[in-house]
């Protein structure tokens, strides 16, 4: 099964739907197309290399105008601006729930702030403020927004001996090393910024060709889901978890 971002807009059925797999021994990819960006595959590399040190913090922060996404169609008409449809900027915009549970881990606890803030004239929440722990220590950060114009997707991982940044506009990764202290326990050498450009040509659409290549192999018993039906369920609970927060007001522990 190749199933759509997100799971569901509900835990409802999913258990269900986690036995039917199990027991019939089949294999679920969930579309989350980002983890086949070449950027963010590189950064994976990076962090597993250690090439900034230990991951300490990292801020997500995407912004578009929903207007803007099909002109051609009334907006408010759209699931992700309809709450009966599993709308609102956390479930549809939740790529960065994902692909921070694959660059940094599991989450243990959230808190955020969400709400209609924008002149949309939608029913569902268009902004949303998140923060983030996880298990291994490092803290985190989410902005998700249907209103900001131009539109914005960037990431930053801060380490204890460097820094990753990667631009979604040009699909390139910066990356800071800083120099190991020499024995006098000064700086010794620094490597400064280097940055890795997105293969020639790439655009937005190879993530999804890529996706489904994978997903072929999968078919054919060449590979494993690169996205499985537990990560879905769990990018689902942190979204869920996010609208949760917000609306009781309250920290909440994974």
């Amino acid at each position: 099964l190749l199933l759509e971002k997100p799971l569901s807009h509900s835990l409802e059925g999913v258990d269900e739907l986690l036995a039917a797999v199990q027991s019939g021994g089949g294999q679920v990819l969930i579309g989350f197309q980002f983890r086949f960006h070449p950027g963010l595959q590189l950064i994976s590399r990076l962090l597993q290399e250690g090439a900034i040190g230990r991951p300490l913090s990292v801020h997500a922060h995407w912004g578009e105008y929903l207007p803007a996404w099909h002109p051609w169609e009334d907006y408010r008409l759209g699931y992700s601006a309809r709450q009966d449809l599993g709308g609102g900027v956390v479930l549809t915009l939740s790529h960065p729930l994902d692909y921070l549970r694959w660059l940094i881990g599991d989450v243990h606890a959230l808190w955020a702030f969400a709400a209609s803030l924008s002149d949309l004239d939608i029913e569902v929440e268009d902004t949303a403020e998140i923060g983030l722990r996880f298990a291994n220590g490092t803290l985190g950060s989410v902005h998700l927004d249907y209103n900001q114009r131009p539109s914005a997707h960037t990431l930053q991982v801060t380490g204890a001996r460097g820094t990753i940044r990667w631009d979604n506009a040009d699909g390139a990764v910066h990356l800071f090393q800083a120099g190991n202290l020499s024995e006098t326990g000064q700086a010794g050498s620094w490597m400064g910024w280097q940055t890795f450009p997105p293969p020639p040509g790439f655009e937005r659409n190879h993530m999804f060709l890529a996706e489904m290549r994978h997903f072929l192999q999968v078919v054919w018993g060449e590979a494993t889901p690169l996205c499985t039906l537990e990560d879905g369920i769990q990018a689902l609970r942190l979204a869920l978890s996010i609208l949760e927060s917000s609306r009781e007001g309250k920290l909440v522990l994974l």
